[in-house]
């Protein structure tokens, strides 16, 4: 790799850490056989430890290509099809309503014109999902948040388990119809739930069999045990002043103990050297060490565009996003050059601070691991550093 974009890059970041932006972060930045990992700050603003390679980070969303693939292995071995309707076992959605259009009254519905299949699930086109809008913008929002809480970041303590989840949402109507429009999060924990119920396992366990353990994951699972939680960074959000404010503690946190809903949406913890062994897979389009773990038919579809100009359209997504981006099975896809990445290129963002991308053509992949949430759409001071100069370190085109 370069040697001056590379020490421009670690001084950059290690100035934002000296700024207070962050207290720590590690880096990773693959350009072929090449890895330069960079470590620097502490695991908390106060008390903490110098952060390591080691250093245990909550991934949110970053959990979901994760989940995604160990659910495409689970298509592969025939537990169910990638386009089998969702019913056979969740069958609180074997026959739902959906609302007449997404501002009606919550009693307002009709019949379902489809089933929600299990492509749905995974291309967020399953009728259900986070509302993009201000609190009291529709009759639904409350009808969920009396359900599931309130909006806001992964809170593993408070979840529900997968049945009463699951009971819940099915008595909810849709906001669209199975297909028409994509819409975030909310199908990846109904996945998880499915992906228990197909194994008559705990998703934990079937991600431990399917992903972390083939790769070599030690550290990757939705709670730190009492043995590693020196190693976990202290998480915390951005207050109106822009400093920072405690989220989630180390010890005694949300991360430290079994939740009652093991979410593939966002209840993933991890280091930099598992996303890196989870990297290597997805660089090798499923093969890792000389093994294929998903077929070459799976992972295409996993790393296409899946969605329609209708499907992206009135989504109250980031503005411009769709423009430039798709969405494949469990992750975004770069459709449109730019930004420093090619066409073809895969990854996202967890929203308490990290965030993963990698373009296997280059055989380029960036990992950024933070605990400053994202409190809005626009990426943090330390992401702007970090992938604004990735391309000069990894190749990138665009």
């Amino acid at each position: 790799m370069p040697v001056e974009a590379l020490e421009k890059l670690h001084a950059d970041l290690a100035a934002n850490v000296t700024a207070g932006e962050v207290p720590g972060l590690v880096t990773a930045v693959v350009r072929g056989d090449d890895v330069d990992v960079f470590c620097a700050g502490a695991t908390a603003v106060e008390g903490g430890v110098p952060v390591r390679r080691d250093t245990i980070f909550r991934i949110a969303s970053m959990t979901k290509p994760m989940a995604a693939f160990a659910a495409l292995r689970l298509i592969d071995e025939g537990r169910f099809g990638l386009d089998e309707p969702v019913g056979r076992l969740l069958p609180e959605l074997a026959a739902p309503r959906v609302l007449r259009e997404l501002g009606a009254p919550v009693g307002d519905t009709v019949p379902v014109e489809r089933a929600i299949v299990v492509r749905d699930l995974l291309a967020f086109t399953a009728g259900f999902g986070v509302v993009m809008a201000g609190p009291g913008t529709y009759p639904i929002q409350a009808e969920i948040e009396a359900a599931f809480g309130p909006p806001g970041p992964p809170r593993p303590a408070h979840t529900l388990p997968g049945d009463e989840y699951l009971a819940r949402l099915g008595a909810l109507p849709l906001l669209h119809q199975p297909g028409a429009q994509w819409m975030y999060n909310t199908a990846s924990d109904v996945l998880g739930v499915l992906m228990a119920r197909a194994t008559g396992a705990s998703l934990d366990e079937v991600l431990r069999e399917y992903l972390f353990e083939p790769l070599g994951m030690p550290d990757t699972g939705f709670w730190v045990t009492e043995g590693a939680v020196g190693r976990l960074a202290v998480s915390y959000t951005v207050g109106a002043d822009g400093g920072l404010e405690l989220f989630d503690p180390a010890r005694g946190g949300q991360w430290t103990a079994p939740p009652p809903l093991e979410s593939a949406a966002g209840g993933l913890v991890s280091t930099v050297d598992d996303c890196l062994a989870f990297t290597r897979l997805m660089l090798g389009r499923g093969v890792v060490g000389g093994r294929r773990l998903l077929s070459g038919e799976l992972f295409a579809e996993m790393t296409r565009d899946q969605l329609s100009p209708a499907q992206k359209a009135h989504t109250e997504w980031v503005p411009g996003f769709f423009d430039t981006h798709g969405w494949g099975l469990g992750l975004a896809v770069r459709t449109v050059a730019g930004d420093g990445e090619s066409a073809g290129s895969y990854g996202w963002s967890g929203g308490l601070g990290t965030a993963w991308a990698c373009d296997p053509a280059l055989g380029s992949a960036g990992i950024l691991l933070t605990q400053r949430a994202m409190t809005s759409p626009v990426p943090n001071p330390v992401m702007n550093a970090f992938w604004s100069q990735v391309p000069a370190v990894t190749g990138w085109v665009g």
